[in-house]
Parts: structure tokens; sequence; C-alpha cells
């Protein structure tokens, strides 16, 4: 073939596909958008999306408009929210090369200044990072900080043994100091560290900010610019205060991570081994601020979300104590009671990993994920998504499904198992972590850091329902937060050790 034909042959080939491109963008274009409330003129259901449990009522419209996609016109914003497993995996994972860029938060990047955060990063921009996260933090490399997870883990057993009614802070405090170890090298104070102080002061207005219809500017971002006094403007206000929480969380860790790696005196840490090996000329795809912005998000989102978790499994052991009876019959069946839980345990105790499957899908931690966004304009079973679409998988809905999970709001770990072994038929809840490439990169660690906690409180303590100075039981105060991570309000309960024995255990453990 001559040159010339080939030619010919290409720009035909380009032109064929252009129409059919076209073709196909028009044929979507006469597709009906997924059902959804009635909305108003211009402002469409800007005055409808919930502002709190934004999940529950989004489930509640899934199944009045029997459909797993609905579809919300918020002041010119399309926002589509997916319900079901395979509407998530099939967009979100499947099609994820078209879903994974980042909608625009105009008031937690902008104002609040989280624009460094790994889940809020643009596609383009998310690249290296996530490839540096997954280097550091795949399954084989979270094995290695397994150990710094297990001795936190018995650090927090002896705390709980000492003052057992400072539990929630007992928690943070032992997931503070892990992931700050991890992540930085840094040796957190037993007390009141000034690293965790700011983790929480950072994540608390960061997860607040980023659910969708908290502040009008999300869905109007022109009111970024108003000036501070101008009347209703109380969100300027409060984003200037918060953001000087969020740059000191990204600043002030690394600069000491920087210190001690100039004085050569820093611990291995990801960010440490991150940076030597750039020093030593290796490859080149990141930078100092991508490992500064990485190692931030690892700081930020894994802390929070993990005392979150276990809050939750304590409150699950309060709600049904036959459970805990279970998982404890099963540790003294197979660990026996003169040692405390390990890593290499976890394969023997189903009934333990069926336990914390379940606190994961009982109590979603965070419900609505992290948002996403169509570049492009695509169907789903008949319905057209526009481009520019913020995407929601509504993975509280995923996780109380009751064709998938019956008496969903039930906490019943056999629902994981068959036979004595765990069910592999039956979904893991693993979707708590996100989908596609917004998937949280830490989700091994948590995983394992959750387990081997849960397992070791288990082993050692005993977790039931406070009795108050009249004598009479205190029910729990079952109330939870709205927010990107829905938590636990504080609560009362007890937590006392199960013997002596293990008190002298849990003793010994701590000193060695």
């Amino acid at each position: 073939m001559s040159s010339v034909a080939l030619a010919t042959s290409v720009w035909i080939l380009l032109l064929a596909g252009g129409l059919y491109g076209l073709r196909l963008r028009f044929a979507r274009a006469k597709l009906p958008l997924p059902p959804g409330p009635t909305k108003l003129p211009l402002v469409g259901h800007l005055f409808t999306v919930p502002s709190a449990f934004e999940w529950e009522t989004y489930q509640k419209w899934s199944r009045r408009y029997n459909s797993d996609i609905i579809h919300l016109d918020v002041a010119g914003t399309s926002v589509i929210v997916l319900s079901s497993l395979e509407a998530a995996s099939t967009l979100l994972e499947k099609r994820s090369a078209i879903y994974s860029d980042r909608p625009s938060q105009p008031m937690l990047i902008d104002l609040i200044g989280w624009g460094f955060h790994i889940g809020e990063l643009t596609a383009y921009s998310l690249r290296k990072h996530r490839r540096l996260f997954h280097e550091g933090f795949n399954v084989a490399e979270s094995r290695k900080f397994q150990p710094k997870e297990l001795a936190a883990t018995r650090k927090l057993l002896l705390r709980l043994l000492r003052t057992p009614d400072d539990f929630r802070m007992h928690l943070k405090q032992m997931t503070g100091e892990v992931i700050i170890s991890i992540a930085y090298g840094i040796e957190v104070l037993p007390v009141d560290d000034p690293y965790i102080v700011l983790a929480e002061q950072a994540a608390q207005v960061g997860h607040i900010a980023a659910i969708p219809g908290r502040f009008l500017v999300d869905w109007i971002p022109l009111l970024k610019h108003v000036p501070d006094w101008f009347p209703g403007a109380d969100f300027k206000r409060q984003a200037k205060e918060s953001r000087k929480f969020a740059q000191a969380m990204y600043d002030v860790p690394f600069a000491e991570t920087k210190r001690q790696l100039a004085s050569g005196t820093a611990p291995h840490s990801f960010a440490t081994a991150s940076l030597q090996h750039l020093e030593e000329g290796g490859e080149k795809y990141y930078d100092e601020d991508t490992i500064k912005a990485t190692s931030a998000s690892m700081y930020l989102a894994g802390s929070h979300s993990t005392v979150t978790a276990l809050m939750n499994f304590v409150i699950a052991m309060l709600v049904n104590p036959a459970a805990q009876k279970k998982a404890q019959a099963e540790i003294d069946s197979v660990i026996g009671k003169s040692r405390l839980p390990s890593f290499e345990d976890e394969s023997a105790l189903p009934y333990v990993s069926a336990l914390v499957k379940e606190v994961l899908r009982w109590r979603t931690v965070a419900p609505l994920g992290a948002p996403h966004l169509s570049t492009t304009d695509d169907e789903y079973r008949g319905y057209r998504i526009p481009a520019g679409s913020t995407i929601y998988a509504n993975i509280w809905a995923i996780l109380h499904d009751e064709a998938v999970y019956p008496d969903p709001f039930n906490f019943e770990p056999e629902r994981f198992l068959l036979n004595g072994k765990l069910n592999p038929e039956i979904p893991d809840p693993q979707v708590t972590f996100g989908f596609g490439r917004r998937i949280c990169p830490a989700r091994y660690m948590a995983a394992s850091s959750v387990w081997i906690v849960i397992a070791s409180i288990l082993s050692s303590f005993e977790i039931t329902k406070a009795v108050g100075e009249d004598k009479r039981v205190i029910e729990p105060l079952f109330a939870f937060t709205s927010g990107i991570v829905s938590a636990p309000l504080p609560f009362e309960c007890s937590i006392r050790p199960r013997s002596k024995a293990a008190v002298a255990l849990v003793e010994a453990t701590a000193k060695e």
C-alpha cells in the first residue's frame, strides 16, 4: 500500500471514529436522567438535598423510585447517588477511567486548605501519590508494620486495665501512635500528644466540610469570594480558623521528620524512607511535596476512621453480648489463656474475623465514601450520566441491603460464616474503604490494626453496660455524628478484665 493510500485510510478511520463518537454522544443526550425528587426551577434540588445523615435519605429515595441510581440537580450541579454494589462496582470499578476525578469542593479545598489530601486530589495529581502510597502500603509492605501495631495494642491493653473509663482517649492514643510512627517515625507522648491533638482538630472540621450540602458555597462556588464581614459569611470565618489546623497538620510533623533526618536520629518510617530514596538519586516520579502530602493524608484519614471502627466495636458488644461470649470462647479454645492473640492466629479464629467484618458492615464508618467525578457522558441501565457529575456510592445502603444481608440492622457475625468457616459467598464489607482509584490505599494496614485490637480486647476484657451509683444499668446513648466519617457520640460502658490471670498477662506482656 502506498503512503498516500495509507494516509487516506488513516483519515477515513479517524473520521469514522469521530462520527461514531458524535453519534454515541447524541444518542446518550437523548436518554433520560436517573429518577429523583421533583425539582424547582433554577435551583433544582438545592433545598431538597439533606444536610445531615444524607445516606439514609438517599436510600429512601432509591426505594421510592425503585432505582439503585438516582439523580439530583443542585443549583446546576449534577449529582448521582449509587445505592447498590452492582451499580457502584460497574461504574466506579469497571469504568474507573472516567470516574476517578474529584468534584470541586470550595469549602474543603479552597477555603480550609485540604487540597493536599490524597482523597481530594484530581485524577492527574492522584497518580503519583497513589503509586507512592501503594509502594509503601501494599499487602506485603503493610505486614512489615504489624510489629508496631502489635506493640501499640499491648500498650492499649495496659491503659484499659489502669483507667478503663478513658477508653475513647486510649483508642485515639493507640491509633495515633501507630499512624504517626509509621508515617513520620515520631514517637508520641503517652498523654496529650500535640500531634494526635492536631490530627483530631484537623479531622473534625475536615470531615464536616467534606459532606455535600453542609455549606452553600459548595453548590454556589462564587460565594467563596464574598468578604468575611458579609452577612451570612460565617462559613468564611469558620474556614479561616479551620485552615490553621489543616496547614499545621500538613507542615509540623513533616518538618520534625526532616529535622530528625538531618541530625541522623530519624527512625525508619514512610516519610524517612521516601526522602532518603529521593536523596540517593532514586526514581524521580515523585518529589518532596508528594511525600509530604501522602504522609499527611495517611496521618489525617487513618486516625479518625480507625478510632471510629473500634468505638463501633465497643457499641456492638453492648448490643450483642452473646457475640462477645462466642468470640471469647473461640479465642480460649484456640489460644488458651497463657498468651495474647497475634497476627498469626487470624486464620484459626474465623468467628473473631466474622465479628470484625460485621463491625465494619453494621456501623459504616464512611457512609458515602469519597466523591467521584464523571469526566465524560456515560450511560447506565438506560439512564444518562452527564459529564461533570458528582458521584457518590451510598456505602451505608450497600452494606444494609436486605437482599444481601438479611436483618441488616442486627449485629450478627454469623452471617459471614458457613459450617464454622468464613463464607466466601457473602460479600466482604471491604467496600467501606471505597471504590476504584479512590479506594483507601492504607486499607490493608487499617484492617490489620482493627483485627488485632479487637482480638486482643476480647481476649483480655469483658465489655458490659455501665452501672450508675444508684446500681441501675446505664443504657448507652446510640447517637452518631453526621459527616464524611460517622462516629459515635460519647457513651458510657464498663470494660473490666476477664480474670486475675488476664490482668497478670496484660501487665507482663506490656513490659516485654
